[in-house]
């Protein structure tokens, strides 16, 4: 038996047919009630770039849910606003009719103290960064091409939405790998990163510095195949989300699934489980017991 932390989520959209851009109060208690029962013990619900009015909606309803949950739910911890102030270039599945340049004016548009990370391109800033940091929100780079990322905490889904690795210049994906001090999500539910692009990163960054997260979709683990998402029809063929385009959008898979699949191709290493703790700097009492396999075989949520 493996025994752990309680897995914390600090990039998702959504998951059992629930979008966090979209959902009631009652949605996120009923998916944060459900998702402990993965392992999942604190959660960061994640907003797609969106319109001002429906961000801050979002925003409103994300934020009363979490003083309304009880024991046996995983925690609200705040919210990850990716998009918004991101790179056309690397926009995505998202909407680049909503997108604004990442000022500190712009940003008080839709400000609220319980957003804790921000995804931006840092290539496009305009003091935003300062500002953020200043209010000890996370600044993660993303959606974008610059390979300067010395004043952000992180990258945002390693690889994915961003410049790659080049023998020639500055990318973000190369700044990324040898910045040792930047945390680095990455999705590896093997469909947006191949396992060779995952054995680089993990023997090149710091075993402390690699965040995993799913970036999961409302399909996952619900019956959805099609489904509005970031104002684009996506469609889910049992493996992988696309947009008509076939533009990929999020994974559809939580990370007790991610952890299973890099441990069966001898990629995962148990400090991953930690370091989201560290990068926020918060505790949840309670682990996880998992067989060998790493299979969960049994959660406990202490008070």
């Amino acid at each position: 038996m493996i025994k752990t932390k309680l897995l914390i989520e600090q990039h998702f959209h959504g998951c059992f047919g629930i979008d966090f851009n979209k959902a009631s109060v009652d949605d996120i208690l009923h998916l944060s009630k459900e998702i402990l029962k993965y392992g999942i013990g604190g959660i960061f619900p994640t907003i797609v770039t969106d319109s001002v009015e429906n961000t801050k909606c979002a925003i409103s309803v994300i934020k009363k849910a979490s003083t309304k949950q009880t024991q046996g739910m995983a925690k609200i911890l705040g919210i990850h606003l990716e998009g918004i102030f991101i790179n056309p270039e690397k926009k995505g599945i998202h909407n680049p009719e909503h997108f604004f340049k990442p000022t500190i004016e712009n940003y008080k548009l839709i400000e609220d103290d319980f957003i804790k990370i921000v995804t931006l391109a840092p290539e496009l800033d305009d003091g935003l960064i300062k500002y953020l940091k200043s209010k000890s929100v996370k600044v993660q780079a993303g959606h974008c091409v610059g390979g300067n990322i010395e004043n952000c905490d992180g990258v945002t889904h390693l690889f994915n939405a961003m410049s790659g690795i080049s023998h020639r210049g500055e990318s973000t994906a190369l700044s990324a790998l040898i910045g040792d001090n930047i945390y680095t999500e990455i999705i590896a539910d093997g469909v947006h990163v191949s396992d060779k692009a995952l054995s680089l990163a993990f023997k090149v960054k710091p075993k402390d510095k690699i965040i995993l997260i799913s970036d999961c979709l409302p399909c996952t683990n619900s019956d959805l195949k099609e489904f509005e998402f970031a104002d684009e029809k996506v469609f889910f063929d049992g493996k992988k989300a696309t947009s008509k385009e076939g533009t990929l959008a999020g994974s559809t898979v939580l990370l007790p699934d991610i952890i299973k699949r890099l441990a069966s191709v001898n990629l995962f290493n148990s400090e991953y489980i930690n370091n989201p703790y560290k990068y926020h700097n918060i505790d949840l009492n309670g682990h996880i017991e998992w067989d060998e396999n790493w299979n969960i075989i049994n959660i406990e949520q202490e008070q």
